[in-house]
């Protein structure tokens, strides 16, 4: 069956963030090592193809410099509508600030000049492979990055992740583009470095850009399949009722087993006194940032998901007269 190819607009003004999480070290080198070469080779190679503009932020400078996660509250959950827009205190935590900060650098969020696209790097030391998280399971320039991602990158397992949250409530920086992702890689400690873990970053980084200029010059990309996972619900870790401190750890038959099916039944937890419990939900679903370390202050051992096959259209950039028939009217967040 032949689908007809969707016009999409120009991706003129791209972002690629590190550092949003300030111990998550392969972004942060990754952003620092492409401002050394952004005037050179990537300038250079732009002027083959048709251009896009690519800023590089480094996210979050203080907890960067104190090699910490935050300094006052984790700023990746800092760009709902209600913090960007609502009322600040002078004593407002530092990344509430910064979120403003970042919002009137790549935004406004949901507004014309924002940027159109933001891809944030992240680490976990949960063993996903390279994922690609995002809020939409239904846009087309994030699905076909990752459907480039698939071709081009295959010395590491590549998954794509849906959030399903509404456009007020999405809160982390990829949410301030007109498209946009998080690019999360693992498994590396945090405060640490491993060079296949960022080489991996780097890789993605480039062909996620190649493919950005390749789509302005015109070519079209072929519809297809892609696998998505879509979140469902979070699991804590079983805990002392008077005192909340958990009372397991991550089972060893699940330990770095992210995407494998997880049945009703099968070892989920192993107490500290040696027992081990096991999944009580009603049907399989898929674990993944399983045990990450981010997240015990968080109350969340793992996630689950359920996989659907989402049917991606072909695409192609709309000519200047197309966008000019079809420039979008966007709708203030307040009217929604």
């Amino acid at each position: 069956m032949n689908c007809p190819v969707v016009c999409l607009p120009k991706l003129s003004r791209v972002a690629v963030c590190g550092g949003t999480h300030g111990n998550e070290l392969s972004g942060v080198y990754l952003v620092r090592e492409l401002v050394k070469v952004d005037k050179k080779a990537v300038e250079k190679k732009a002027e083959e193809e048709e251009p896009a503009s690519v800023l590089m932020v480094l996210s979050n400078p203080r907890a960067i410099q104190q090699g910490q996660r935050y300094v006052d509250t984790d700023l990746n959950r800092c760009f709902t509508h209600a913090i960007l827009n609502g009322p600040m205190l002078d004593t407002a935590p530092y990344e509430m600030i910064r979120s403003r900060e970042l919002n009137g650098m790549l935004g406004p969020k949901g507004s014309p000049e924002a940027v159109d696209l933001v891809c944030d790097l992240h680490n976990t030391t949960a063993n996903m492979g390279l994922c690609l998280i995002a809020y939409s399971d239904c846009d087309w320039i994030c699905l076909h990055i990752f459907r480039h991602l698939q071709v081009s990158q295959t010395s590491i397992p590549l998954r794509y992740i849906h959030f399903d949250v509404s456009n007020k409530e999405s809160y982390s920086l990829d949410s301030v583009g007109k498209h946009g992702f998080a690019m999360e890689i693992g498994a590396q400690p945090h405060s640490v470095v491993r060079s296949n873990i960022y080489t991996a970053m780097k890789l993605g980084v480039q062909h996620m850009l190649d493919w950005v200029r390749s789509f302005n010059s015109g070519r079209i990309f072929e519809g297809g399949f892609v696998d998505v996972f879509t979140m469902v619900k979070h699991i804590d870790y079983p805990r002392d009722s008077e005192t909340q401190n958990i009372t397991a750890a991550i089972h060893p038959q699940l330990q770095d087993r992210d995407f494998c099916l997880l049945h009703p039944g099968d070892p989920l937890f192993q107490t500290f006194s040696g027992e081990t419990l096991t999944y009580k939900g009603h049907q399989p679903l898929y674990p993944f940032f399983i045990n990450e370390c981010a997240y015990y202050e968080k109350g969340i051992a793992l996630s689950l998901a359920r996989r659907k096959r989402v049917m991606v259209p072909a695409i192609r950039v709309q000519t200047e007269q197309e966008q000019r028939a079809n420039e979008p009217r966007y709708t203030s967040e307040e009217e929604e």
